[in-house]
């Protein structure tokens, strides 16, 4: 009896192991699988995302010697830390100036676009007027045209009006491509906002203006926020109407400037040039970082009825 008995116990261990260890192998099978499908495609985005900002920090702090003898030195470390291309480009040229000029700019045509276009899409989706909808895709189908057919009228008009180099010439040209799309994208956030609010303010007695700014604006901020990032980071960047309505060296904006002002023939400043783009992209990262709740709330939804 006992050995009938230990017979028939003894494979029980096994079916348990059998029954423990399928698990873990499914259970290393979908971590394997996580790594491949997404932590590995992930750390190549983020390499690659910011291995230009590693690129531009370690040249701009790297002495001339190490950024043309790659023979002796690593080109992806730095052995001797300066900041003599950061002292060159803050005492020795208009950086500071062009910075101040670039800031300017991008603030004034941001706000102006978004004064504008807020009107714009308000009009568009709350007035329902007869080809409204086929007015907001005109205006969007107008952000389709490539700035480099634009700028030649646009050069015509500001030399006509006087603006020739002076930042008043890209605030008012900022806005022809600003405003289409930033239009557009409010559209479809005021078409998010219940129009039940409203209905609600217009029986109360409530004038549209009061609505704009009491009922519609204020939950409409996410959307706002949203289209004035687009609005500053494609301002802060631009550089053909830049380059062709701007001709004082110290009236230039960072990205013409940087690339006009730090070339002299075929010698290439590439600390001082490196060190520029990198302190010109600080103020939009920091820009983002500020914002980027709303601009992801903006994105993944508005508001819920």
């Amino acid at each position: 009896m006992s050995d009938a008995a230990s017979l028939t116990t003894a494979p029980v261990p096994q079916a348990s192991n059998a029954a423990t260890a399928q698990p873990e192998t499914m259970s290393w099978d979908s971590r394997s699988r996580r790594m491949v499908v997404l932590w590995l495609p992930l750390a190549c985005f983020v390499i690659i995302l910011l291995f230009p900002f590693y690129w531009m920090a370690i040249t701009a702090f790297k002495p001339n010697a190490e950024l043309y003898d790659y023979k002796t030195y690593n080109p992806f470390l730095i052995g001797s830390p300066t900041l003599a291309h950061i002292r060159l480009l803050l005492f020795e040229t208009s950086y500071p100036r062009w910075l101040t000029t670039t800031m300017t700019v991008a603030v004034a045509s941001t706000f102006l676009s978004l004064f504008a276009s807020t009107l714009a899409a308000y009009a568009i989706q709350r007035l329902r007027f007869r080809g409204s909808q086929y007015v907001g895709l005109a205006i969007y189908l107008a952000y389709l045209v490539p700035p480099s057919i634009l700028f030649i009228p646009l050069a015509t008009m500001v030399f006509q009006l006087g603006l020739f180099d002076t930042p008043f010439a890209l605030i008012l040209t900022y806005p022809t491509f600003l405003i289409p799309f930033c239009t557009w994208l409010l559209i479809g956030y005021f078409k998010s906002i219940p129009y039940e609010l409203e209905e609600c303010a217009l029986i109360d007695g409530a004038t549209r203006v009061q609505i704009l700014t009491k009922i519609t604006l204020p939950l409409a901020v996410p959307g706002l926020i949203s289209a004035g990032i687009f609005s500053f980071t494609l301002s802060w960047n631009e550089f053909i109407y830049a380059l062709a309505f701007i001709q004082s060296s110290e009236k230039k904006t960072v990205p013409v400037a940087i690339l006009t002002e730090l070339v002299t023939g075929d010698v290439y400043q590439w600390g001082a040039l490196m060190a520029g783009s990198l302190l010109g992209s600080l103020p939009v990262a920091i820009f983002y970082s500020f914002f980027v709740d709303y601009y992801v709330s903006s994105l993944t939804g508005a508001v819920k009825e």
